[in-house]
């Protein structure tokens, strides 16, 4: 068996400020930017033991959205709009140029978002277990449609989200194959410490595009997948068993509709692959970056 993944988060903090707010980011290697972006209720901390496979090709950056992880929290909506304004401001920030951008969860939605607005600055998109299409409820368990469905309820989901930090503590390790270390937990419940500081968690359900609702958000993530099936340029994805959003019957989906798709099994695991399967995630990476993308290790 593989050992478990480490707790710790060996990482700088960084701040640059976006739009009035600071944005957390941590950072490792030098050379052209590697960009990771997270989804919910997570942060930076999810992506600790895949930089280090990245680090050697380029500048590995992971961002903490705002109002997420250690970044400020301004008063906004928290919808998908408000996020990706502060994801490209964060980019120029940065001056970031030829972005690889590596995706998970609303980090796909917000990376493909990016992408299809500016693709003469990306240079390549590795996505796992991300928000790239829209789905239907058929597409969800029993389970799954039940929770979604109550959390995307304003009165009930801020009951459940804000109040009980049900998604926090509920949600994300039913969709983690091991069991989270107190460590771990305390990481990812830190940036959340009253019901206030979890509006983006209890709004990022409401934005998932499900049977043509948020039609806003069905427009555009659907805009995304349409651009992303065909746009030349390399595509690396992670799926495992049994996943989640990319169960096996919709993994096959993408494995026939995407061009330009590398596509690597990385094991068992759920939807946060990233503490299950690590060092897989990280070695299908490594190896796509330097044969693919041609980031070369030792060449940065």
């Amino acid at each position: 068996m593989a050992p478990a993944p480490s707790s710790a988060f060996p990482y700088e903090s960084r701040f640059v400020d976006v739009l009035g707010s600071r944005m957390h980011y941590v950072e490792e290697g030098r050379g052209e930017p590697i960009l990771f972006v997270h989804g919910n209720p997570t942060s930076s901390y999810l992506w600790r033991n895949v930089i280090p496979y990245a680090a050697p090709h380029g500048r590995a950056i992971a961002l903490d959205l705002i109002g997420m992880g250690k970044s400020d929290k301004p008063d906004l909506d928290y919808r998908f709009v408000d996020h990706l304004r502060y994801v490209e401001g964060l980019i120029e920030a940065l001056d970031l140029r030829n972005v690889t951008l590596v995706l998970h969860d609303w980090g796909g939605g917000l990376g493909l978002s990016y992408a299809r607005r500016h693709p003469d600055n990306v240079r390549g998109i590795a996505f796992m277990e991300a928000v790239i299409k829209p789905i239907d409820w058929s597409d969800a368990n029993a389970v799954e449609r039940f929770m979604f469905g109550r959390m995307r309820d304003p009165v009930k989901g801020d009951r459940m989200n804000l109040q009980r930090a049900f998604f926090l503590k509920r949600v994300m390790p039913m969709m983690i194959r091991r069991r989270l270390t107190a460590e771990e937990k305390a990481a990812y419940m830190a940036p959340y410490p009253t019901p206030e500081s979890r509006k983006p968690v209890a709004v990022w359900p409401r934005e998932i595009p499900i049977s043509g609702e948020p039609e806003d958000m069905h427009r555009e993530i659907d805009a995304n997948y349409e651009w992303f099936q065909t746009v030349d340029l390399p595509k690396l994805f992670l799926h495992a068993r049994p996943g989640v959003i990319f169960k096996p019957s919709e993994a096959a989906k993408i494995r026939a509709s995407v061009e330009h798709l590398e596509s690597v099994d990385v094991g068992k695991g759920k939807h946060y692959l990233q503490e299950d399967v690590p060092d897989a995630i990280g070695s299908a990476l490594s190896s796509w970056l330097e044969t693919t993308v041609g980031l070369r290790a030792g060449t940065t």
